[in-house]
Parts: C-alpha cells; sequence; structure tokens
C-alpha cells in the first residue's frame, strides 16, 4: 500500500506512535457511538503492513499485547458472578444460550468441512462464529438504554454461557497440533484434552466449594480482610492480591496443557467478592479498567490491527460465506432459543441481532490461533473483518428491533 520508507524507531517510540494513535482513533469511534476497540484496530491497521507500514510487529509490542490480553479477560471475569452463570441455563433460558452458540458453531464447522480445512481449523472457525463478546455485548445494551430490560438480560445471560463455553473448548483443542490428521488421532486427542479440562473444572469446583463456605461466615471474613489490608503499606496492595489470584488459576490452566485465559476467566469469577468490602471491590474494578482500557487494551487491539493484512483478503467466496454466516447464524440461533424460551416474534429477532457481536473475545481467540499456527494470516484478517463488521453493525440493527417492541406494546 502507500508504505513510507522505514525507520526502525526505539522500541518506546513505537509504543508511543501505537498508543496515540490507537487512543485518538478509539476517542473517534466512542464519538461515533461505536466501541473504541473499532478505531483501535484501524490504528493498527493504518499504521501496520497493510497501510503506511510505520510500526513493525515487534516482540516488545507483542508482549505487551499479551498483558493486556489478560487484563481483558480479567476485566471481563470481574462483570460476571457465579450467580449470573446459573441464571444463563435456568429453565427455558438454555435454549437460548444453547441455540445461540451450537447453530452458529455448527455453521462453521460446515464451512471449515465445505473448504476442506483441518480439524483443528475448523474448530476453530465454529468458535470464532459462536462467540459472542460480552462486553461489547453490555457496553451495546448501555447505549441503547435496554441492559436492564428483560431481552437486554437475556442477551447478557446467554453472551455469559457462550463466553464460558468458547473457553472451555478453546481449552480442548488447543492441545491439537498439525500431526493430528486423521479421526482417530483427533479423537485420541479430544479425550486427553478433555480429561485436563475435567480436572481444570475439578479445582474449580472445590474453589467455589471453600468460597462458598468463606461466604457463609463473612462476618467473620471481612473483619480479618480488612486488618489484613490495614497492615499492607504498600499502595494499591488489594489489586495486587487480585492478580496474584487470578495469576494463579491462570497458572494451573498453563500447567495442564490449557491457555492461561482459561484459567484467568475463571479465577476471576470465583473471585470471593464477600471477602471484600464493596467499596474496596469496585476501587479494584477502576484501578483494572484503567490499566487495560487506559493502556494495554489499545496496545493488543492495534496489534490486532497490525497482523491484519488486506491484501492477503484474495479468498472473496470464503470471505463472503463467513460473512454471511456470522450474521444470519447468530441471529437464528438466537431467534429460535429465544422463540422456545417464551418470547415473541419481535423480541426473539432483538435476542438473535443481541449476540452478534463478536469484538473483544472473537479477536483474543483468533489471535491465540494465530500465534499457534492454526491459522495463517489470510482467514486471520477474514476474522479480523469479521469481528469489525459484527460489531459495527449490531448496534445500529440492535437500536432498530427495539424501536419496534416498543410499538408493538
Amino acid at each position: 500500500m502507500f508504505h513510507l520508507v522505514h525507520t526502525q524507531f526505539p522500541f518506546i517510540v513505537n509504543l508511543l506512535i501505537l498508543l496515540l494513535v490507537a487512543k485518538v482513533l478509539g476517542e473517534l469511534a466512542e464519538w461515533f457511538r461505536q466501541p473504541s476497540m473499532i478505531g483501535e484496530v484501524l490504528a493498527g491497521v493504518i499504521l501496520g503492513p497493510s497501510l503506511f507500514n510505520i510500526i513493525p510487529g515487534s516482540v516488545d509490542v507483542k508482549a505487551i499485547a499479551e498483558l493486556g490480553v489478560f487484563m481483558l479477560i480479567l476485566l471481563a471475569g470481574l462483570e460476571i458472578e457465579v450467580e449470573e452463570i446459573h441464571n444463563s441455563i435456568r429453565g427455558r433460558n438454555i435454549w437460548i444460550a444453547l441455540l445461540g452458540f451450537i447453530i452458529p458453531m455448527i455453521s462453521g464447522i460446515l464451512i471449515g468441512l465445505g473448504f476442506h480445512f483441518s480439524y483443528t481449523f475448523t474448530i476453530f472457525l465454529g468458535l470464532c462464529i459462536a462467540i459472542t463478546a460480552l462486553p461489547v455485548s453490555i457496553r451495546i445494551l448501555m447505549d441503547l438504554g435496554k441492559l436492564n430490560t428483560l431481552v437486554g438480560q437475556r442477551i447478557i445471560s446467554a453472551a455469559i454461557f457462550n463466553d464460558i463455553v468458547s473457553l472451555l473448548v478453546l481449552g480442548i483443542i488447543l492441545d491439537f497440533n498439525d500431526t493430528t490428521k486423521d479421526l482417530a488421532d483427533f479423537t485420541i486427542s479430544i479425550v486427553f484434552t478433555i480429561i485436563k479440562v475435567i480436572v481444570f473444572i475439578t479445582v474449580l469446583f472445590i474453589g467455589y466449594k471453600l468460597f462458598k463456605l468463606a461466604k457463609s461466615k463473612v462476618s467473620i471474613v471481612n473483619p480479618k480482610m480488612n486488618s489484613f489490608l490495614h497492615f499492607l503499606r504498600g499502595r494499591e496492595s488489594l489489586f495486587a492480591l487480585v492478580v496474584l489470584f487470578v495469576l494463579g488459576f491462570a497458572s494451573i490452566a498453563e500447567l495442564l496443557g490449557l491457555h492461561f485465559i482459561v484459567g484467568a476467566f475463571f479465577g476471576a469469577i470465583l473471585l470471593p467478592r464477600s471477602m471484600f468490602l464493596q467499596s474496596d471491590f469496585e476501587r479494584i474494578q477502576r484501578t483494572t479498567s484503567g490499566i487495560t482500557m487506559g493502556f494495554l487494551a489499545p496496545i493488543f487491539f492495534a496489534t490486532m490491527g497490525i497482523a491484519f493484512d488486506i491484501t492477503s483478503l484474495n479468498n472473496l467466496l470464503l470471505l463472503t460465506v463467513v460473512l454471511i454466516a456470522s450474521f444470519l447464524s447468530k441471529i437464528f440461533g438466537g431467534y429460535f432459543g429465544g422463540r422456545l424460551a417464551g418470547f415473541d416474534n419481535p423480541k426473539a429477532i432483538t435476542i438473535g441481532l443481541g449476540l452478534n457481536a463478536r469484538g473483544i473475545m472473537e479477536l483474543v481467540i483468533a489471535n491465540i490461533a494465530l500465534q499457534k499456527g492454526f491459522i495463517d494470516v489470510s482467514i486471520f484478517s477474514i476474522l479480523v473483518l469479521m469481528a469489525l463488521l459484527t460489531t459495527i453493525i449490531t448496534p445500529v440493527m440492535l437500536r432498530e428491533a427495539f424501536t419496534r417492541i416498543e410499538k408493538n406494546i
């Protein structure tokens, strides 16, 4: 494209340019009522090889981006409580969660089989199409003022379920490799990895039971926790304790052969909130959000734009099929799930539209797939484009859908 004469800037200068452009374009995206993520990815596209080729994809920047992934997952997990997971699968709500995930997953797998991709990539493609980005969904519904409506809560519940199942599936398929060619090897690999996931879930279950026991003694735990925090002299010691807690679960996941984001996500969910004062927990969230959204996340999303290569989008048939499947499968999955859950047509369609935003989580998974060598740059670029388009279009379609609901009331 319009490549400038390349000068190797020092790392800190690259970081300055990347963060500055990412934050400026992120703010512009916010002005147009879009998630800042859109502008931050576009910053990487502009600065990367797709346009001006100013910033190379250096190891140093990628290391900061990796830390950004961890903090994004931590922030997403802090927004979910174990009780909300239960609500997402209670009663007929389970149909929204299941069909909103299974139908897109199957559509992605069928595309992979139709284009004769490997088993591993085929499941990755299904996963990227099936996922719903919880933070993006929350942000869109907040902007529309519909977060606390019945339909809004069903969208969030299904998104929570989608994120959890997606990360568990991710933990399974990350153990595969290029030698897993035939169905027998593939099946054996699945069995061994599922055993690892079961071990990890067992650790989570034991942790949950222990925290539930602590919650029953919250009147005893809280004063002791407060006394311990007063004993600590370092600044932001509470935030450090939370990060250490989540890093512990991330480390367990890595030791079991799963990806660290699987452990980080569940560690953040299991964080015993009842052991902290409400004001302390809110301060943890503010600190996490400030570090993540102010610095680390923009760098991560910008590196996604740098890795994006517009010249690699040469398979127009695959690009078209993936984009159409990503939109329609989510809408139909949410719609049929909503109908089985007892919603009328307008509300069921709105649920399907609300599940369409991929955004953060899909980019995280696509980035992992690229790093592990499961996909190449051309497929990665298709997935990034799919994440951007679904995130941009969803608020527009959702606003119209909620307007129709209000007219029918």
